[in-house]
């Protein structure tokens, strides 16, 4: 548009009176034997052809100008006839690349619970933990909030009652949540807390675990096999704590932010940390220590994320530039690096990664950064496999994940949405398509805020073989009440019963947003040869 009104400003009368003076001049000093009508005739000609040429620029970059606002208005706008969803318990519609025609994936995305008044401003950070069964949250409250499925709390509680029984005294405790208090009630009993829940809800509607200590927004979360968890934070420290502890075990204190944190996938007695002063470290926890270091080159060197890849072989660090650069997690050595940036057009310069995550089971990486792109590499020859793009991401710490499968890739965006990915996409349907591009995203207007963070559960079928028992539950109490009363009997209660143990597969999504919410969705496989209700797939 500054082009277009530039062109258009030299295009007015002063503007061509001037051209014509300067030209003038230029042809008198040059020619100084021809007469004046020749120098007025060579003039005319020259305004004609200048007069031409800038027509037919300024018609191009009007038309150029009229795309790109067009092909704005559409992303912006394509979501906006959308109120976000705020009743639980229902399908939510979603909306698709103009290009994308189908068959959708996430057609019958339920939106099933929403958790507020918790958080206190934006969620930074948000993982599960291995077993799916427990959710990490922190951000700008400096409070790290852990949330449980509601069939694991009996278990947990188990493990967190018999450890602080040994515990007569706690060093350092921390805040207390509201389940510690209550430890003798049931999780059915904590459940009924939310009047809105109907029993369907996978987590519990207050957090298992609060703990306080950070001083300063909380940037990262890892958990370990055995219920570690370590936080990263502002406050240049690491903190580490264990689901059956009320305090902080161990602080790591750091000479900047610490912006990454990740165990050790094979011995999660170590951990790296990725700090704003260029260092990588790898952390010893029983020796409370650093026993690798290594610093990024160049300016600025800071690092703004990391993680492991082939299984510890290699960690990788990502750079405010646009670096992703690759070391020998066995001595912390330089071994290769990735220049994350388009090969022309406005993103030919790096900008910040803001996450890093290998593709399960494959030699592959995936790598968000604050160009709004999202790139998966191969790790055999580093070449850039695909490029996701349509979600928004210019200056947020949103990063990319995969489902538990593989199969898909979400993310959530400045635009209040969550965007939603094939890994690989089925490129036989689109003869045009370029296979290193992927424009076929899916979205939702989740949230009335940026969505900063979104999820697929590690462990799906948990959450449905819970909501399988409710059915159970829902239609054992149907039939007491069908035998009391079998005028209200309902024909097609036991088909529903029937179908619903061979629907045990799907997706669960969780996202977060700038305000603290959090909320819940569900993908059920479409039952094969029957039509169900809604009621039926939940």
């Amino acid at each position: 548009m500054r082009l277009t009104s530039e062109y258009v400003s030299n295009s007015n009368v002063d503007g061509q009176e001037s051209d014509e003076e300067s030209v003038t001049d230029v042809i008198a000093k040059k020619l100084p034997e021809i007469d004046s009508s020749a120098v007025k005739k060579k003039t005319s000609q020259l305004k004609k052809f200048l007069g031409r040429k800038m027509e037919s620029a300024v018609n191009k970059a009007k038309s150029l100008a009229h795309e790109v606002s067009h092909r704005h208005r559409e992303e912006k706008d394509v979501f906006e006839d959308d109120a976000p969803a705020h009743d639980t318990m229902q399908y939510v519609k979603i909306k698709t690349a103009h290009s994308h025609k189908g068959p959708h994936e996430f057609d019958n995305l339920m939106y099933v619970q929403e958790i507020t008044g918790e958080h206190t401003g934006p969620i930074w950070c948000m993982k599960f933990s291995g077993c799916g069964r427990l959710l990490a949250t922190a951000g700008q409250d400096h409070v790290l909030r852990v949330w449980v499925l509601k069939q694991a709390f009996n278990y947990f509680l188990d493990i967190r009652t018999k450890c602080n029984a040994d515990i007569k005294v706690s060093p350092t405790p921390s805040q207390e949540s509201l389940v510690s208090q209550h430890s003798g009630q049931s999780g059915e009993d904590l459940g009924s807390l939310d009047p809105n829940d109907d029993g369907s809800a996978p987590f519990m509607p207050k957090p298992f675990c609060v703990y306080t200590g950070h001083t300063a927004d909380m940037l990262d979360i890892s958990w370990s096999k055995n219920y570690f968890l370590l936080t990263s934070s502002m406050d240049k420290t690491v903190r580490l704590w264990h689901i059956s502890r009320k305090e902080c075990l161990c602080i790591f204190q750091h000479m900047d932010f610490v912006t990454a944190i990740t165990f050790h996938p094979k011995d999660d007695r170590y951990f790296i940390s990725g700090a704003l002063d260029g260092k990588l470290r790898l952390w010893s926890i029983p020796d409370k220590r650093v026993v690798l270091w290594n610093e990024v080159g160049g300016q600025p060197n800071l690092i703004t994320a990391a993680n492991f890849c082939q299984n510890g072989k290699f960690t990788v660090v990502g750079t405010y530039d646009g670096r992703c650069i690759f070391y020998e997690t066995e001595q912390l050595k330089y071994f290769t690096q990735i220049n994350v940036r388009s090969t022309r057009g406005k993103n030919a310069k790096g900008r910040k990664i803001t996450g890093i995550e290998p593709l399960p089971g494959e030699d592959k990486v995936l790598i968000t950064s604050n160009d709004s792109r999202i790139r998966l590499y191969d790790l055999r020859d580093l070449n850039l496999s695909c490029k996701y793009k349509g979600y928004s991401n210019m200056s947020s710490q949103i990063r990319a994940g995969f489902s538990h499968d593989g199969k898909f890739i979400v993310a959530g965006s400045e635009n209040q949405c969550i965007y939603i990915w094939k890994t690989h996409h089925d490129y036989s349907k689109f003869s045009s398509a370029r296979r290193d591009r992927n424009l076929y995203w899916e979205g939702v207007k989740a949230h009335s805020a940026v969505v900063t963070c979104a999820v697929f559960a590690p462990h799906p079928e948990l959450v449905f073989s819970f909501i399988e028992q409710q059915q159970e539950i829902l239609s054992k109490s149907g039939e007491q009440e069908q035998q009391q009363h079998p005028q209200q009997q309902q024909p097609h209660q036991t088909s529903q019963n029937k179908d619903s143990g061979t629907t045990n597969k799907g997706y669960v999504l969780v996202s977060a947003d700038f305000n603290g919410c959090i909320k819940v969705f569900l993908k059920k496989e479409k039952p094969k040869h029957s039509s169900l209700p809604a009621s039926a797939l939940v």
